[in-house]
């Protein structure tokens, strides 16, 4: 409803209907429908693949944008845009082999000797400063046409949303959240340790390769379509956990969405000029993490 111009719930409910209204049928429904949609599933797609980490973890710091996992996408779909001039589509494609393909590597090394979450979390963060190295230097040879695209996909942006580039995202949030929900209750086990929760009778490391595979498709899917937004993933597990008790899955979806839409909204009307989304959720994640570094370290824990 809210834009430029704004449009009553009444002109809403005949756009999405399918109706034809004079100014609104191509604002709301070319323009901000498919943003406001995009937004949504990719926050759903960023909350639950992050608080999978985090639980799965026992680690707040353990979010796919921290331990390398999105970097992945990242450095897959910057060299794609930039020096392969590729497509959304196969964008999407590379980043997320890419990203699975990175997890894999952060998993099996973590794995040398048992599994270990703190292994996993120092691996991913060294594994996701190289990825950012290479980031850097596909964009110093980013073409002067390519680098403002690349720069903004990098940004996390809603811009440019249409219906055909929600498609794969919306096939892949409905398939793989129905999944993770179905997985919900051996990610809470898996949060009292392997002993317990193999104990309890989850197939450990079924059930944790299963977590990981669908976390990395979300993140990889939705990096694709919109940037890796920063530190939605990071943000929606802990807001979650202080709102409700119980499995975090949905919650921390609609905590994603909330982040992002309400994000995107500041970033586009409130702030006097327009900022892409991942600004506005970087300035809220950023002093965050920071909190969370100074609590770590006056409780005298590591990670």
């Amino acid at each position: 409803m809210w834009g430029e111009v704004f449009y009553g719930p009444g002109e809403i409910v005949r756009v999405m209907r399918g109706e034809l209204v004079p100014g609104a049928s191509y604002s709301v429904g070319e323009l901000r429908l498919p943003r406001a949609t995009m937004g949504l599933l990719a926050g759903f797609a960023f909350g639950v693949a992050g608080v999978t980490f985090q639980t799965m973890l026992r680690n707040q710091l353990a979010s796919p944008d921290i331990i390398g996992i999105s970097a992945g996408a990242s450095a897959a779909g910057v060299i794609g845009i930039v020096i392969f001039g590729l497509s959304q589509t196969a964008v999407s494609i590379v980043s997320l082999i890419a990203s699975l393909l990175v997890a894999f590597a952060i998993y099996v090394l973590s794995s040398r000797g048992g599994f270990a979450g703190t292994r996993l979390i120092l691996i991913g963060i060294g594994v996701a400063a190289m990825l950012q190295s290479v980031v850097t230097y596909a964009l110093s040879q980013a073409s002067t046409w390519d680098l403002p695209t690349a720069t903004r996909w990098l940004t996390g942006s809603l811009n440019g949303a249409t219906w055909e580039r929600l498609l794969p995202l919306a096939v892949t949030v409905g398939i793989l959240l129905p999944t993770m929900v179905a997985l919900g209750r051996g990610l809470e086990l898996l949060r009292l340790g392997d002993d317990t929760a193999a104990a309890l009778g989850v197939r450990v490391n079924a059930t944790r390769l299963s977590l990981i595979v669908c976390a990395v498709i979300l993140i990889a899917v939705a990096t694709a379509a919109c940037g890796p937004i920063a530190f939605v993933a990071f943000l929606a597990g802990p807001i979650a956990t202080r709102l409700v008790s119980g499995s975090l899955i949905i919650p921390s979806a609609l905590v994603g969405a909330l982040i992002i839409l309400s994000s995107d909204l500041a970033g586009q009307y409130l702030l006097g000029t327009r900022y892409p989304v991942g600004v506005i959720t970087g300035a809220l994640g950023a002093p965050f993490l920071i909190y969370l570094l100074i609590r770590s370290n006056r409780a005298g824990s590591t990670l």
